[in-house]
């Protein structure tokens, strides 16, 4: 904190917590407060009960959280593989120092355009996108669960080749050249200097593409079939026919087990720190 003298400190401390309340805090813990309400007539909810948990976590509904979790992992396995690979790739041509710099570093900055473009246009776009393109031969997608990995892989893919970019930068290239300079092959360097380093920055985008995949709805209203439901259809489902309550507890069933599996994320030790 840039803060040193005391009023300023508590003064800044009251406004984040004035500002972060009623902003993020009291939005989740309302819907915190709707899951287990009965009735909801007055400020405050009445009739507690755990029903709606009930109900949230059996039959349909934990299919649809598997589904939620089975697509996340995917998504996140493609994007971050697409993605790493993308930013070792702009970064090498980033970094070329022969004749063909400029149109090297002319395509890095395509690349870094290409993967950064599904995040400049609404992810419904994406969708019916992924929609056309997949509909007719010769690969056709349209009905099955892999449209849905595939649509939210494009649309995260974004965030892990950003992480990874910036990580890159930072990387000092003394080990590289360290390990190029003992007779490791590019492969080798690769493998176990290189990667290593970034295992950090793997594991954080990894966890933010899980988290936005398990969030994804827009895109996934247009491409899901009925046998491939995530879980934020079902609580936009739950909350359209009226539904609140139980749409509320399907909510925090949604984000503790997004939660759980970033928490399990950030619990990875990692054999090479930032330098």
């Amino acid at each position: 904190m840039l803060v040193h003298s005391r009023k300023g400190k508590w003064a800044t401390w009251a406004l984040f917590f004035v500002l972060f309340l009623p902003l993020f805090a009291l939005p989740l813990l309302v819907i915190v407060a709707a899951s287990f309400a009965g009735h909801w007539s007055g400020a405050f909810p009445s009739g507690f009960t755990g029903e709606h948990y009930s109900a949230a976590t059996r039959g349909e509904s934990l299919q649809a959280l598997t589904t939620s979790l089975l697509t996340a992992l995917g998504a996140s396995l493609i994007a971050l593989t697409a993605g790493t690979w993308a930013a070792l790739a702009a970064a090498r041509l980033k970094q070329r120092g022969d004749g063909t710099t400029r149109l090297s570093r002319l395509c890095g900055r395509t690349l870094d355009t290409l993967f950064m473009l599904p995040v400049a246009v609404p992810s419904v776009v994406v969708g019916l996108a992924v929609l056309v393109a997949f509909s007719k031969p010769p690969m056709i997608l349209n009905g099955t669960s892999t449209i849905v990995v595939l649509a939210h892989a494009i649309l995260v893919t974004a965030f892990a080749y950003q992480s990874v970019a910036a990580a890159i930068v930072r990387l000092d290239p003394a080990y590289e050249q360290a390990a190029a300079s003992l007779g490791a092959r590019p492969a080798y360097v690769l493998w176990r200097v290189k990667l290593p380093l970034l295992l950090p920055s793997l594991t954080a985008a990894a966890g933010l593409c899980f988290a936005l995949s398990m969030g994804e709805l827009s895109a996934t209203m247009m491409l899901y079939p009925p046998d491939w439901t995530p879980l934020p259809v079902r609580i936009y489902a739950a909350t359209d026919r009226g539904a609140t309550f139980t749409g509320a507890a399907l909510a925090v069933v949604l984000m503790t087990a997004t939660l759980l599996v970033l928490f399990a994320v950030s619990r990875i030790r990692t054999k090479a720190p930032y330098r």
